[in-house]
């Protein structure tokens, strides 16, 4: 956070580069959005910034850049950047959320309920940050908090898609599986193309023992496109509880490359290798 604070402080005694006008950087940046150019997106910003340090309109760009960031990799800066523009407009509640949605990715939940309650404290009926705070609730164990969060999605909408799934997510932490199973169950009903309930109720059957169910849940989620590396590493997990390990192995590697952390899984991979 230092080094990175000491580089913006660097940005505004640069020696300028093209010379356009701070319109023209924003179009730029968003050219190179389109065109996927992250990284010459990032510089655009910055350029605009250095341009017109005072512009009311740099809020704007701070909160762009801090998602640009954000999908860089770049977590640290990104948190940075959206400290900046939570400090020219303390009161966007879209600024406070994407905080701590990326507090929530960087392992810092405290930090995430912080900005998620300085959110709903702005707009007490915001159902993003009501859903996402009930979720960090659950796994720092305050399941009474998180079903406070969750009940009032379902006053604000009897048929909340994430009211429903928030109880399932309650139940299931609670070891109430049947009451959980049959609001996936419900849900799936509903919304049979919503990938992320087969992996939810996956994990559920898993942790009931249910190893071929789970199965059949992620490979339907894994079939169609670009499943999400935690798929793989589900699959290894039930895979392995079926006594498969070459083939878990081959998920784990394909999990790992994809970016998701495997920990202790190494071992499979290093393992099967060796043989």
């Amino acid at each position: 956070m230092k080094a990175y604070s000491l580089f913006l402080l660097s940005l505004f005694f640069a020696a300028p580069g093209v010379a356009q006008t701070y319109d023209e950087w924003i179009d730029s940046s968003f050219v190179a959005i389109e065109n996927g150019k992250l990284a010459d997106s990032e510089s655009a910003i910055f350029s605009a910034l250095r341009l017109e340090p005072a512009n009311q309109r740099n809020v704007f760009l701070w909160s762009n850049l801090g998602t640009i960031q954000r999908q860089m990799g770049k977590h640290d800066e990104a948190i940075e950047s959206y400290t900046i523009a939570l400090a020219q407009n303390p009161k966007s509640t879209t600024l406070l959320r994407n905080r701590a949605a990326l507090f929530g990715e960087v392992g810092k939940p405290n930090d995430a309920l912080t900005d998620y309650t300085a959110a709903l404290l702005l707009e007490p009926d915001n159902e993003d940050a009501l859903y996402y705070r009930g979720l960090l609730y659950l796994h720092l164990v305050a399941y009474d908090l998180a079903e406070a969060d969750f009940k009032r999605l379902m006053e604000l909408n009897d048929e909340s898609y994430r009211g429903r799934k928030g109880y399932a997510s309650l139940e299931k932490f609670r070891g109430n599986y049947t009451e959980a199973e049959k609001i996936y169950n419900f849900l799936i009903n509903k919304l049979p193309n919503e990938r992320e309930l087969y992996i939810a109720r996956a994990e559920l059957y898993m942790l009931t023992n249910r190893n071929a169910r789970a199965m059949g849940d992620i490979n339907k989620v894994i079939s169609g496109l670009e499943p999400d590396p935690y798929c793989y590493y589900l699959r290894a997990r039930v895979k392995l509880a079926l006594y498969e390990r070459k083939s878990a192995a081959q998920d784990l590697i394909i999990a790992k490359e994809g970016g998701y952390p495997i920990g202790d899984l190494q071992e499979v991979i290093d393992s099967e290798k060796a043989r």
